[in-house]
């Protein structure tokens, strides 16, 4: 029987290079670590609550995301960078080796970490990366992504949207993309998306796997991928991943982001790859 959560979140911050990183610790047990980018902590609050009854669970705000501030406005932020921040938050908190679930672009960072400290890694569920350069059409992928780009530097935050989620292959219904990413938002979620777009995008859809690296890791490496997800970008490069390490994917519940729309049926499913089910 999987106990019940009641712990409640401790925040804290830790200072690294460059930045002041916010983050969340709940329970108590073996360290789990849910990361995300650009989503922060509070998009993996409810399926951390659920971990927590026999688990310490991290979670946090990528650098320029959310509470965690950084020093340089204009610096672009890398997966390198990122796994370096959960690198030291890992030894910050005293609980590894950890076992690291990372959605999206934290999926890159979750990546780029079993590659730098694999020796704080247990297992990675690397859960819908979206490294387009693995992609047969890799080139015209990059050219949509620098369209988003400028589009969002132009001004026109909802069309960079629009487009963001057309090449990702995710439909929306207008009234769900209106609350979602309409003009009446709060100022500091248009500082993220300011950050998202100008300076984590591309470094992260950009970056290149180290394959050989990964594939002698002694950290266990899950390639994740939604059940809802087929034919969405993610799910290619998720399968083309999996392909170059000669790993078969885990299906996870929902669609790219199954772990925030229904956490409680994405956390059974989740202790399972993760050897617990």
């Amino acid at each position: 029987m999987i106990p019940a959560a009641t712990a409640p979140a401790t925040a804290g911050t830790l200072e690294v290079p460059g930045a002041r990183l916010y983050y969340e610790v709940r329970g108590s047990g073996p360290l789990v670590v849910l990361i995300g980018a650009p989503m922060g902590a509070a998009a993996f609050a409810p399926l951390a609550g659920l971990l927590a009854g026999d688990h310490t669970v991290l979670t946090t705000d990528p650098r320029g995301t959310g509470r965690s501030a950084v020093e340089d406005a204009g610096q672009d932020s890398t997966p390198e960078m990122r796994a370096d921040d959960l690198s030291r938050l890992i030894a910050h908190v005293d609980a590894g080796p950890a076992a690291v679930f990372g959605s999206s672009g934290g999926a890159v960072s979750g990546l780029a970490l079993v590659e730098a400290h694999p020796e704080q890694v247990g297992v990675l569920v690397a859960h819908e990366p979206p490294l387009i350069e693995l992609l047969d059409d890799a080139g015209h992928q990059r050219g949509l992504t620098d369209d988003i780009v400028a589009t969002h530097q132009a001004g026109d935050r909802a069309g960079a949207w629009r487009k963001f989620l057309a090449q990702a292959g995710i439909e929306l219904p207008e009234p769900v993309f209106q609350q979602m990413f309409g003009d009446d938002r709060d100022p500091a979620v248009l500082a993220d998306d300011d950050h998202w777009f100008g300076h984590e995008l591309r470094p992260t859809t950009r970056w290149r796997p180290d394959l050989a690296v990964l594939r002698s890791s002694p950290a266990r490496v899950v390639i994740g991928i939604g059940e809802d997800s087929t034919g969405e970008i993610c799910d290619r490069t998720s399968r083309a991943l999996a392909a170059a390490l000669d790993l078969e994917p885990a299906l996870f519940p929902g669609g790219h982001i199954g772990f925030a729309d229904d956490p409680a049926g994405f956390a059974p499913r989740l202790r399972e790859v993760l050897g617990e089910g």
